[in-house]
C-alpha cells in the first residue's frame, strides 16, 4: 500500500468513529410516561407547572435545581437539574429537558428554554393590521 491509501484509510476510520460518537447524543422526544417505561435518554417538551414550587438554594447547593414540569399530555413530574438555575427561568414559554427517569424524578443533564420573543408585540400588531 502506498502512503495515499494509508492516509485515506485513516481518514475513513476517523470519520466512522466520529459518526458513531455523534449518534450517542441522538434521543427521541417523549412524555414522562414513555421516559419511565423506556428508561432511555429522552427529550421532553413541556411547560413549568406553576402550581408547584421551584426549589433553588444558590448558597448551599448552587448546582441543584428542581421544579415540576407539565409534559405534552399534561402530566406533572419533578425535574432535577444538577446545574445552576437558568436565568429568566420563570419567564420561559416552554422547556425542553434531556435526561433519564430515575427513582427521585426526571434527572435532566441538559435544559433548553424558549423565552418570549421581544418582537411578539410587533408581530401581533402586524397580524392585526393585515
Amino acid at each position: 500500500m502506498n502512503k495515499l491509501h494509508i492516509v485515506a484509510s485513516i481518514a475513513i476510520l476517523v470519520a466512522i468513529a466520529l459518526l458513531v460518537m455523534s449518534t450517542k447524543d441522538i434521543s427521541s422526544y417523549a412524555t414522562f410516561e414513555i421516559a419511565e417505561r423506556s428508561q432511555q435518554r429522552v427529550k421532553i417538551v413541556g411547560n413549568l407547572d406553576v402550581t408547584k414550587d421551584v426549589s433553588y438554594d444558590p448558597e448551599n447547593a448552587p448546582n441543584y435545581f428542581t421544579f415540576n414540569m407539565l409534559d405534552a399530555n399534561g402530566i406533572s413530574n419533578k425535574v432535577i437539574l444538577n446545574e445552576p438555575k437558568p436565568r429568566d427561568f420563570e419567564m420561559s414559554e416552554s422547556i425542553v429537558v434531556s435526561g433519564k427517569m430515575e427513582v427521585e424524578g426526571f434527572v435532566a443533564d441538559e435544559i433548553l428554554l424558549k423565552c418570549p420573543s421581544k418582537y411578539k408585540d410587533e408581530e401581533l400588531a402586524l397580524k392585526k393590521d393585515s
